[in-house]
């Protein structure tokens, strides 16, 4: 008896010690952000998806900067984008708007999508494109086919609003279509707790999908601003 008593008690000790070093690792990696003393400015991404948002509360939780969904594809309108774009501006956030770009659709038409909801405003953040696999199409067109469409997208945005697209790319899409494409273009990189490796050269870094921010409920996207950026240098 005494014997299955230290085999039940050896055995509750290991899967106490496994709940508690699994708690302790989730907990280090939905808390991980990246040096605040190297990166100071931070900001959100958001879309519908997340519901109500008291942007009053994300604006008092060290968040400078957001930028919201507006369109995807060829018709299709984020349904919170107005109301988003509302409450950012008057808790004083910097805001921009993002285009989810699908590999299925023209860019003209695409573009012509996220202009009839791009608000006019000479302070609003450069228009982001965002480019990734993920939820897009199953087909993945030809390398010439995709930069083709993707540069009509941002030909038609940029004349229309009068700043330079940013382009969202995580690496496995950078990787596919847009390395050693000659971007001339500021990237916005995707990397989840480490710093971007597939390319040095960013500007916008979303370092977390899992954030905790006052004023969101659930999971939110965090990005940091490369050293030395300032958010006036995405009004251009």
């Amino acid at each position: 008896m005494k014997f299955l008593q230290a085999i039940f008690r050896t055995v509750f000790y290991v899967v106490v010690g496994c709940v508690i070093s699994i708690a302790g690792a989730a907990f280090f990696f939905m808390n991980w952000e990246p040096d605040r003393d190297e990166f100071p400015i931070r900001g959100i991404d958001v879309s519908h998806h997340l519901g109500e948002i008291d942007w009053t509360k994300v604006a008092g939780d060290d968040i400078a900067f957001a930028y919201m969904k507006a369109s995807e594809g060829g018709d299709f309108k984020d349904s919170a984008f107005s109301r988003n774009w509302a409450g950012a501006g008057a808790a004083g956030l910097a805001r921009g708007a993002y285009h989810f770009f699908s590999l299925c659709k023209p860019g003209r038409e695409q573009a012509q999508n996220f202009l009839a909801v791009l608000p006019n405003d000479p302070q609003m953040l450069a228009p982001a494109l965002d480019l990734e696999f993920t939820g897009n199409c199953a087909k993945r067109p030809p390398v010439e086919e995709v930069l083709r469409e993707i540069s009509s997208f941002v030909a038609m945005v940029e004349q229309s609003a009068g700043k330079q697209v940013i382009l969202y790319a995580p690496e496995e899409f950078y990787r596919a279509y847009l390395k050693g494409q000659g971007l001339n273009r500021r990237l916005w990189t995707r990397s989840i707790w480490h710093s971007p490796s597939y390319t040095k050269d960013w500007t916008l870094w979303q370092y977390q999908d899992s954030g905790v921010v006052e004023g969101v409920s659930g999971n939110v996207d965090l990005n940091v601003l490369s050293t030395g950026a300032a958010v006036q240098d995405l009004q251009s």
